[in-house]
């Protein structure tokens, strides 16, 4: 069944740069290329020496987001974009490499499908 867009949640471990906001922010921007999508705005939030980084990656197409914990080695990344699947993979291979991620675990949710499934056959976006 088709899905409006694909949404993946990724746990992120072994991961280095971390409490760097200049590293998180370059991580961002290099998913955001690999995906092949629209950025509309990034907005960060370091939390201080040592600590922290929050970012979003507002999109035309929706979403990427990073909160990270640079004391667990961990950055919980969240991306939602609409449409192709591949630019989800991509996004998130881009930023396993791009932060050194030596293990994930991803969860994967199709977004829409009872949108989709709900659309009378002659809805003019059926099946799109």
């Amino acid at each position: 069944m088709t899905a409006v867009g694909q949404h993946l949640i990724a746990d992120l471990w072994g991961c280095h740069g971390l409490a760097d906001p200049a590293h998180v922010e370059a991580a961002l921007k290099a998913a955001v290329a690999s995906a092949g999508v629209t950025l509309l705005a990034l907005k960060l939030h370091h939390f201080g020496p040592q600590q922290g980084v929050t970012g979003v990656a507002l999109l035309a197409e929706s979403h990427i987001s990073i909160h990270t914990w640079p004391e667990h080695g961990l950055a919980a990344v969240d991306i939602f974009l609409c449409g192709d699947t591949a630019a989800v993979d991509a996004a998130l291979a881009c930023l396993v490499s791009t932060l050194g991620a030596a293990r994930s675990e991803i969860t994967r949710l199709p977004r829409g499908r009872a949108l989709i499934a709900s659309r009378p056959a002659n809805h003019p976006t059926k099946g799109a």
